[in-house]
């Protein structure tokens, strides 16, 4: 950019440059000529009343020397005689002669000769003839040039200085703000950038340094707001921890107990990171600090205990629940807990929005480089899968993905790991789920592709 701006300037400055060194030198090449006829002129015009008082040659010889040494200036007298040496043509000079008229001409050599006719008594003519040179014509004009020329080269080179120095101004303030906006969007809420330049990127950096504040504030309110909606929970949740203790043994108060101990530990975890200064838009999808992404999870055992607990679930509704599970490793990029979430989210929205009785399935299979898990059922489906995936569109018996907010979770952990999010019919009859992952990095290159995760969820 420093470079364009410069050759910018430079063919701007040439042709202005130029603009007004070609008339001015066309002026100056006139000027010159016109003072060398003028003297010219000047010196025929001295030697006319010296032939009105006499015609000897010798006396006339002697004024010719006196008044143009140089010898360009001769006079032919009637009869053929010539003082001095004349460049004028026979019939240029005849001309002159009889019509009696003051005659100048360009030579072919370059020079420029001046016949101004004088009238001797008995009507006798002679003619005095003025030779210029070319030499003569462009005296001076040479030196002028280069002055001119030394001038507009030094009027380019400093305005290529001067617009460099501009355009590094700009450069670098427009890199800084770059830099700057690259690392807010990895989540580096503590960027700023020195306004600097031009008025308008001036203006842009304190902009960007006030919305960078403003984020910040928003962030802190929101991670406030989300600490205090959990310290509300946690007095109902506590009263309901009270009461499992109290129920009788049975297989129902078990599972009903261990609900809410995880519903405890979900909501510890909640209220950690929306405390947690890292949660400042350099968590990971879920929301966890940075740290907890390192870890991997199996994604077979994930689903066969979440599907385990489901179809307990199921069976109270009679609803059929068909678990299918790789017996591959398939390892992904995802903690245990948001890889679960995601289980819920996608089995959960089943629940909501299918009747009691309406079957469903969860499988986990494992490709190449994937592991793709699928959540289907043989509910009404979803008539817009599209709006489906926007957080937030929600209808109801519209599938297990019509709340939006599942397949947030869903999308965001699959972006994590280089996944998508895919919705269609299923064979069921129903709508069908499908989530992919990317598969977690050999031994020696998790570091390097959990980097990668991170910066990949603080965008998501």
């Amino acid at each position: 950019m420093r470079r364009t701006l410069a050759g910018v300037a430079l063919a701007v400055t040439s042709m202005v440059a130029l603009s007004f060194l070609i008339p001015l030198a066309l002026l100056v090449r006139t000027e010159a000529r016109n003072r060398a006829v003028t003297a010219a002129e000047q010196r025929a015009a001295a030697l006319a009343p010296v032939l009105a008082l006499t015609a000897d040659p010798n006396q006339l010889r002697q004024v010719v020397l006196g008044i143009d040494p140089t010898g360009r200036l001769s006079v032919q007298l009637p009869g053929g005689q010539a003082i001095g040496t004349g460049h004028a043509p026979a019939a240029l000079l005849q001309q002159a002669q009889q019509q009696g008229e003051t005659l100048a001409q360009n030579l072919p050599d370059g020079g420029w000769v001046y016949l101004q006719p004088v009238l001797l008594g008995q009507r006798r003519v002679a003619v005095v003839q003025e030779f210029v040179p070319k030499d003569a014509l462009d005296r001076g004009v040479t030196a002028s040039l280069s002055v001119m020329a030394v001038l507009a080269l030094g009027l380019v080179l400093g305005s290529v200085v001067v617009s460099d120095r501009l355009a590094s101004r700009v450069v670098k303030s427009s890199r800084g703000l770059s830099r700057a906006a690259h690392a807010l969007g990895r989540g580096d809420l503590g960027t700023r950038v020195d306004p600097m330049g031009p008025p308008e990127l001036y203006e842009a950096g304190q902009a960007f340094n006030a919305m960078v504040e403003r984020i910040g504030e928003l962030l802190a309110v929101e991670r406030e707001l989300v600490a205090d909606l959990s310290h509300r929970m946690r007095t109902p949740l506590t009263a309901l921890h009270l009461a499992t203790e109290r129920m009788a043994p049975t297989p129902d108060s078990a599972r009903i107990t261990a609900a809410v101990a995880q519903l405890e530990s979900e909501l510890h975890v909640v209220i950690t990171t929306a405390r947690t200064p890292l949660a400042l838009g350099r968590g990971t999808g879920a929301g966890r600090p940075e740290q907890d992404a390192a870890v991997s999870c199996p994604a077979p055992e994930v689903v066969r205990r979440r599907g385990g607990f489901w179809a307990t679930l199921a069976e109270q509704q009679d609803r059929r629940c068909l678990v299918e599970v790789t017996a591959e490793q398939a390892p992904i990029d995802l903690p245990e807990d948001e890889f679960a979430a995601v289980v819920d989210a996608l089995v959960g929205n089943v629940f909501r929005h299918t009747d009691p009785g309406t079957d469903f399935a969860v499988r986990l299979v494992r490709a190449a480089q994937v592991v793709q898990l699928t959540v289907e059922d043989a509910g009404p489906g979803i008539p817009d899968p599209d709006d489906a995936l926007v957080r937030g569109v929600s209808a109801a018996a519209t599938g297990p993905a019509s709340t939006g907010l599942g397949l947030d979770i869903a999308r965001r952990a699959a972006a994590a790991t280089r996944g998508t999010v895919e919705i269609g019919r299923s064979p069921m009859g129903g709508a069908q789920v499908s989530v992919t992952f990317g598969l977690a990095a050999p031994p020696g290159r998790g570091s390097l592709n959990r980097r990668r995760g991170r910066a990949r969820r603080s965008h998501a």
